[in-house]
């Protein structure tokens, strides 16, 4: 019996105490050589389109105090009534969606009229939030950091604005607008929007002092509307 055990696994104990095979070198492949090239065609097949028009709805209900479709229509308005927004009946259909009263059907290509109301939305809201955020209310009272709505900052009390104090304020509505940092934007945009800011401020100054908005009020104004109205916002 032992000496099977033997014969059985003999061989393998030998097999195991034998030094390990040798090694193969590694050695460099030599380059592939193209055989043939194929260009690709990396042109857009389609221009550029809206996504379905709910989406920006819901986008601008969130923005600007994740209200119901009509008080949005309320805080458009405002409480003096001025008509810088009318009523939804007015754009329903130019946003693309379905009015079944007329037998209006959902519009399914993109073209200005669509993009022009959803510009003229924001533009409303840009100034009522301009309105909530930076402005005092009656008795003097700015609203505090933590309820503002879109701009998240305070302002320079006094003296102008200088470059980097606006980058730092840009960044907080581009991260709002646009879904990034602006440190990741093309290299000219934030002082593009520095240039337009400065612009609005000495124009609006020149203006008729009765206006509703003070210089720094309307630049960062009309900094919103460039955000909201920008490509990257509506168009994919």
């Amino acid at each position: 019996m032992r000496a099977t055990w033997l014969l059985a696994f003999g061989p393998m104990a030998a097999a195991c105490a034998s030094p390990p095979p040798a090694r193969v070198p590694a050695q460099a492949s030599p380059p592939l050589v193209a055989e043939s090239e194929a260009l690709a065609d990396t042109a857009p097949k389609h221009d550029l389109r809206l996504v379905p028009p709910e989406v920006y709805l819901r986008t601008y209900l969130a923005l600007f105090g994740g209200l119901a479709p009509l008080d949005v229509q309320a805080k458009a308005r405002g409480a003096d009534r001025a008509q810088i927004f009318d009523a939804w009946d007015d754009y329903v259909s130019a946003l693309g969606l379905p009015d079944y009263r007329f037998d209006i059907p959902r519009q399914t290509r993109t073209q200005a009229l669509m993009i022009a109301t959803f510009e003229r939305l924001g533009v409303a809201l840009c100034d009522r939030a301009v309105e909530h955020d930076l402005e005092a209310d009656a008795f003097g009272t700015p609203t505090p950091a933590n309820e503002r709505l879109i701009f998240a900052f305070d302002l320079p009390k006094e003296g102008e604005l200088d470059a980097a104090g606006f980058a730092a304020r840009f960044d907080v509505l581009h991260r709002t607008f646009l879904g990034y940092p602006s440190a990741l934007a093309p290299p000219d945009r934030v002082r593009r929007f520095y240039r337009l800011y400065q612009e609005i401020v000495l124009n609006h100054a020149k203006a008729d002092p009765r206006s509703r908005f003070s210089p720094p009020h309307a630049g960062w104004a009309a900094v919103c509307y460039g955000l909201v109205r920008h490509p990257e916002f509506h168009l994919y």
